[in-house]
């Protein structure tokens, strides 16, 4: 096997691999191995899109990654990012969280952000807080290019106070007092999109709960999409309804059969509800963590290794039932 330009392995046909910077191009071969791509575009105290798609196409295999490659102060901002970010606080790599709530939706609260937040253990974390709706706003604002988004939903809440970045006006367009929350923008630096399919130059179809996916993706300097599958890129081409984020806006795309796991990807698979009850049992003090996190992530090379320790119980996850959607027609003659 050649080595491509990242110093990742990978196959003849990508030796000519480029991944800019910038990475705009259209026909970019953008297919690489994921532990290059986070070596090349996520650098330490990074701001990182995890769970836009919410319980949905959680990206756990760049999760995995993350803490593998030892990053350290990073901002992590989801929406809903179930165990996602708890790891990650565990393992030492957050320095601050940006978004709603950070759990195991089948536990109740994450025990590393608790223990972060309330003892700053493994260190101290900042917390910016949002609701899942003001959090959507920011987003919004951020991939169209706004200032701000004036909400009124957490008129009233907690959270008014506890972001400071969240600031209070008067509607200017009423005669009547008329107040507002404006939201700032969120531009993350990185996200990371759990897709169904994608082709080599990063163009992705993604169906089912997509969430804040389009609205992330578009505010994210750099995205970084996780496939499920690689596709021709006429099989992309065929249905562009389901591209929500165009190719020539991927920087890198990574072939990772189950990265989800253990949330869901519609279609492919099922929720891992055992995975979910066994972490939050394992991670209720430090030690326990650290002994689930060894097993699951840092003594497992990578994530063909993970899907393989996991064998059958992840087989058994598999999607083979059939729902597929009606035909639709874009001829135009």
């Amino acid at each position: 096997m050649a080595r491509g330009r990242l110093g990742g392995k990978t196959g003849a046909r990508n030796n000519d691999i480029r991944l800019n910077p910038g990475g705009r191009a259209i026909n970019d071969d953008k297919l690489c191995e994921l532990g290059d791509a986070i070596a090349e575009f996520v650098p330490d105290g990074a701001s990182i899109v995890l769970g836009a798609a919410l319980e949905n196409a959680i990206p756990y295999a760049a999760t995995h990654e993350l803490i593998r490659q030892g990053r350290r102060d990073l901002n992590m901002i989801a929406p809903i990012s179930d165990i996602s970010t708890d790891m990650l606080i565990g393992a030492g790599c957050v320095a601050e969280v940006t978004g709603a709530w950070v759990g195991n939706v089948s536990g109740g609260m994450g025990h590393n952000y608790r223990r972060a937040a309330e003892h700053g253990q493994p260190h101290p974390i900042r917390i910016h807080d949002y609701s899942n709706f003001t959090i959507g706003m920011a987003f919004f604002a951020g991939a169209y290019g706004l200032p701000y988004v004036p909400v009124k939903s957490i008129l009233g809440s907690d959270i008014v106070r506890s972001n400071p970045r969240i600031k209070l006006a008067e509607n200017p367009f009423s005669d009547t007092p008329d107040p507002v929350a404006l939201v700032p923008a969120l531009k993350p630096d990185i996200a990371f999109l759990v897709v169904q399919r994608a082709d080599r130059h990063g163009n992705s179809h993604i169906w089912g709960s997509t969430g804040l996916t389009q609205e992330a993706s578009i505010a994210a300097e750099k995205i970084i999409v996780l496939a499920d599958e690689i596709v021709a890129p006429e099989v992309i081409a065929s249905d562009p309804s389901r591209v929500l984020i165009p190719g020539f806006g991927v920087n890198a795309v990574c072939h990772v059969p189950a990265a989800n796991h253990p949330s869901m990807l519609i279609g492919r698979w099922k929720r891992d509800n055992a995975f979910f009850h066994d972490y939050h049992k394992e991670t209720r003090d430090p030690a326990g963590f650290e002994r689930w996190c060894d097993e699951w992530v840092r003594d497992v090379a990578d994530h063909a290794a993970y899907r393989a320790k996991l064998g059958g119980q992840l087989e058994e996850l598999r999607i083979t039932g059939d729902a597929p959607s009606a035909p639709a027609n874009y001829a135009t003659d």
